[in-house]
């Protein structure tokens, strides 16, 4: 008997860009059984089918973030939240949240923050080590800039990782230095130095990290996600434990593996442990590899053929690794099997990047057909883009960012270059798949404010950046669902509604295709998640959420 399991009815339900909207789901076995009208779907109905009323409301598949870090979100969710939003608008209220953690923490215990944006502090500049140790003087202290790419630490956290007046420049990294002085301001592959130095968290800390993000990911509607560069923190031990969970049935959601493959990182020992492309257990995938091409535009960090307008003039950001070496990295994983997902967000670092890609193609092993990735992507030529889209090579970006960082985008880099950055109207006209994502723990993982800004191309202070790169709602939500999907080699399980696909969808507040913009950006909330046919979030808790 074909006797739905879950009919979900009185509302608008949008099954993908182009199949458009239609009245009722039908769920069994946690696939999609039937769409259609409410009259059509209420015939299949039995005596045991569960029937939600979605009263008005809109449902869509169940949204995917193609790139976040789901295991250290999980981490941060302990750590000092330094966020704008959370009120840390100065270096005094930085130092105060770091005092009031000091109290309780003993002597040598590390006192980790991360979320600070110097350009939203009062006083436009970051921290430094002189502040910190006023504060937390028997401390290592490790605060993260938002973007994760720049850190302040303290005098304590200097001596841990053998940082000192004499120490060199590290390759790809940065150790300020002003009046011969240490600032206690890192950069890029400097930063390695503090991650090698700071304990390790436990396996049961990182089992509980990924729970606590997944789930939070749930109750904002996100079914799927990619752990972008597993293994960057714990090493190996990352790893072990998303396979734990995905063995003993308690990973929270769809998890696409990407591995952390930097000099430092573990490529080729999760290669030669089998943690290969293809390799599936449970809810979790493997497929991609993770390099580091550059910085961040918000922390000067990213590499451009231009300079920056703000501190040194002569600034362009910084390369992680030479062409050669870069190159030999996309080669050598490239003949590996991995799909590659190389960050690169500035334009020459992007042009490292691609090149690379390009070069490592052979007649025997060619790179079309193999989806690799540009990472973020965000500051690239129309010529960068139609050679992406000549050699199938995707951007997975951030429109997030314009909306948390596009005025800072605008002090660093002028109108025009913010105007055309994360062109996500031109990569839809090249025929590409930008898959929409938010790279939490760096913004904020709120899917509505990135659909606002896909929508309207404006920044939280509601500055335009480039109308001409606006997408419609229904093409918003088809990056955040179908074309993260695509870039996970995902496509038939998930990213639509229609039959035989995973039952995965969000019910939204708000119908999103109708109302204002601003309803979108500052109230509409996601009240069910559903996951392979269960409920497994319900905001109002009007429905029965699945056992356990």
């Amino acid at each position: 008997m074909n006797e739905p399991s879950l009919i979900l009815t009185g509302g608008r339900i949008f099954c993908g860009l182009n199949e458009g909207f239609v009245e009722a789901i039908a769920t069994k076995d946690g696939r999609v059984l039937a769409t259609g009208s409410a009259e059509t779907i209420a015939e299949l109905a039995g005596p045991d089918t569960r029937i939600i009323e979605l009263a008005g409301r809109t449902a869509i598949p169940g949204l995917n973030d193609a790139h976040m870090h789901l295991l250290p979100l999980g981490l941060t969710m302990t750590e000092i939240n330094l966020r704008p939003e959370t009120g840390a608008n100065s270096i005094g209220e930085i130092l105060r949240r770091v005092a009031e953690k000091a109290k309780t923490a003993k002597p040598g215990e590390w006192i980790n923050g991360r979320g600070y944006d110097h350009y939203e502090l009062a006083e436009k500049r970051h921290p430094t080590a002189e502040e910190l140790d006023q504060v937390a003087p028997n401390n290592p202290v490790y605060l993260k800039r938002t973007c994760g790419h720049v850190a302040v630490i303290n005098t304590q956290a200097m001596r841990a990782a053998g940082i000192g007046h004499n120490t060199p420049q590290p390759d790809g990294g940065m150790i300020e230095r002003r009046d011969n002085k240490l600032t206690g301001l890192l950069a890029e592959r400097a930063l390695r130095l503090i991650v090698d130095a700071a304990p390790k968290p436990s396996a049961e800390r990182l089992r509980d990290a990924i729970d606590s993000a997944g789930r939070f990911m749930l109750s904002q509607g996100f079914t799927s996600v990619m752990d972008a560069a597993v293994g960057m923190t714990a090493g190996m031990a990352e790893i072990e434990a998303y396979e734990d969970m995905a063995r003993d049935g308690s990973l929270p959601l769809r998890t696409w593996v990407c591995i952390y493959g930097n000099t430092d990182g573990i490529g080729d020992q999760a290669h030669a442990a089998g943690y290969r492309f293809g390799r599936e257990v449970g809810m979790l995938r493997y497929g991609a590899m993770k390099v580091f091409g550059d910085g961040s535009a918000g922390g000067l960090t990213a590499a451009m053929s231009e300079p920056y307008l703000v501190g040194d003039p002569d600034n362009r950001g910084i390369f992680c690794y030479t062409d050669k070496e870069m190159h030999d990295y996309l080669a050598h994983y490239h003949d590996l099997g991995y799909q590659l997902a190389i960050h690169a967000i500035g334009d020459a670092a992007i042009e490292q990047v691609l090149s690379g890609i390009e070069k490592a193609g052979t007649a025997e092993n060619p790179i079309l057909g193999r989806r690799h990735r540009i990472e973020h992507c965000g500051f690239l030529s129309d010529g960068q883009i139609a050679r992406m889209a000549a050699s199938g090579i995707d951007p997975v970006p951030q429109p997030i960012f314009m909306y948390e960082f596009g005025d800072l985008y605008i002090t660093n880099l002028g109108q025009a270059r913010t105007d055309v950055a994360y062109p996500m109207r031109k990569w839809f006209d090249a025929g590409l798949h930008p898959a929409a994502s938010s790279d939490a723990p760096v913004s904020t993982t709120d899917p509505f404010k990135n659909l606002f800004t896909m929508t309207t191309r404006m920044s939280n202070r509601h500055t335009v950046l480039g109308e001409g790169q606006r997408l419609s709602m229904a093409e918003a939500i088809h990056a955040y669902t179908y074309f993260g999907a695509y870039t996970q080699f995902a496509e038939e399980r998930v990213g639509r509604l229609v039959p035989g696909q995973l039952a995965d969808i969000a019910v939204l507040s708000h119908d999103v295709f109708t109302c204002a913009p601003e309803e979108v950006e500052k109230d509409t909330r996601c009240d069910l998640t559903i996951l392979g046919g269960d409920v497994v979030f319900d905001r109002l808790g009007q429905v029965a959420i699945a056992a356990e």
